[in-house]
């Protein structure tokens, strides 16, 4: 375990110390202060500290290991799954194994929510919460990296280059690796790196080479390998993303042949409109058991995109969105009950398409509809 203390989560052993540190940070006091006390905080910046203080010292005061850590993170996701979605839904998750321990990897559409209501799901399921692997891209504030390590995040160090990344790919290869079968803790990775901002859900064979890396090539075949890793895919779908908008403006960038310069703390702010900003109606479908013939990473990956595609939950919204952009309505189902989609019935999910489209440039407008309308082209091809 010490070979991994760089990006291993916070054991029960540092939990206090963490806590200590964080309640004394000056820039998270700070950070807490401006939502919680935006009139005092630029007032009087040091009662505000204070103030934000004393409520962080009571919150935490029982808080002694990760679990009970993650009872408060547990109390903050209830309320944000109660002002937020309209609806949480979970599938497939009776078909796991108590006591097991799985590699979960799903699409990727929100940074910190993806594996946040996978844990939710798990946990009100009776299943332990998954250990998270997280860019270092991520954690550009001391605070942000110790609440993610408190929170059973461990780090994918993204920034190395050369012979380092070698080496720090097969060193998380194998702390995942060692996860899951020494410490029996599941795991939970996302398909890519960095968010699908299209909404074209595509397994990047780049990951799948990176967790090979721990593979004994002598006495280990490729699918002897992945059968050992217990992966499961998992399908994320959000009815609204609160993202939208933003994804635009990058896609835009890219598309007109530019290089897209992400301004300093952005991810930070994109967590925190995923989290406060509406999502709808949100699904987490848990897939089977990777299993078959595989002699190359590509064709794992490929294994993984057709049950996401396949067991993406579809909403109206992308129907809707389908059909301003390409003129017609698919024969395929919608919502968690697979209910057959009629056009005339989501008069508001079509107004509040255009009203998103409205919020960006004309000649963005397919870039937009093309976030809500591609998951459906993918689930198209899944049927094939």
């Amino acid at each position: 375990m010490e070979n991994y203390d760089d990006i291993r989560p916070y054991a029960d052993t540092e939990v206090n110390g963490v806590l200590a540190r964080l309640i004394a940070d000056k820039e998270l006091l700070d950070t807490v202060a401006k939502m919680k006390l935006p009139r005092m905080q630029p007032i009087i910046p040091p009662l505000a500290r204070t103030v934000v203080k004393a409520a962080l010292r009571q919150e935490l005061c029982n808080v002694a290991d990760v679990k009970s850590f993650q009872q408060i993170v547990k109390k903050y996701m209830d309320r944000m799954i109660e002002s937020t979605t309209s609806d949480f839904s979970v599938g497939g998750i009776d078909d796991l194994k108590q006591g097991n321990a799985y590699l979960f990897m799903s699409n990727h559409r929100d940074i910190a929510l993806d594996p946040a209501f996978v844990s939710y799901a798990l946990y009100h399921n009776d299943h332990e919460t998954v250990r998270i692997a997280i860019g270092d891209n991520l954690l550009s504030k001391p605070f942000a990296s110790d609440l993610m390590r408190l929170n059973k995040s461990f780090i994918v160090n993204r920034s190395a280059i050369g012979r380092q990344m070698l080496a720090a790919y097969k060193k998380l290869s194998e702390y995942i690796r060692f996860s899951l079968l020494e410490e029996r803790e599941s795991i939970w990775i996302a398909q890519r790196e960095g968010r699908a901002k299209d909404s074209l859900d595509k397994t990047e064979p780049a990951i799948m080479k990176m967790l090979s890396m721990s593979r004994d090539r002598k006495t280990e075949t490729l699918s002897g390998f992945i059968s050992s890793l217990q992966l499961v895919p998992i399908s994320i779908s959000y009815e609204w993303d609160p993202c939208d908008v933003a994804k635009v403006i990058e896609l835009s960038h890219k598309a007109d042949g530019g290089v897209y310069e992400k301004e300093e703390h952005e991810d930070l702010k994109s967590i925190g409109q995923g989290i406060t900003g509406r999502k709808g109606a949100v699904h987490v479908h848990f897939g089977e058991v990777v299993a078959g013939e595989f002699e190359t990473p590509e064709q794992v990956a490929d294994a993984v995109d057709q049950q996401i595609w396949r067991n993406y939950v579809l909403h109206p919204s992308n129907l809707v969105a389908y059909e301003m952009r390409y003129g017609t309505v698919p024969d395929v189902p919608v919502g968690k009950d697979e209910e057959v989609f009629v056009l005339d019935r989501h008069v508001e999910t079509k107004s509040e398409m255009e009203r998103r489209l409205s919020q960006v440039a004309e000649e963005q407008r397919e870039l937009l509809l093309d976030i809500y309308a591609n998951p459906v082209l993918s689930k198209l091809k899944s049927a094939r």
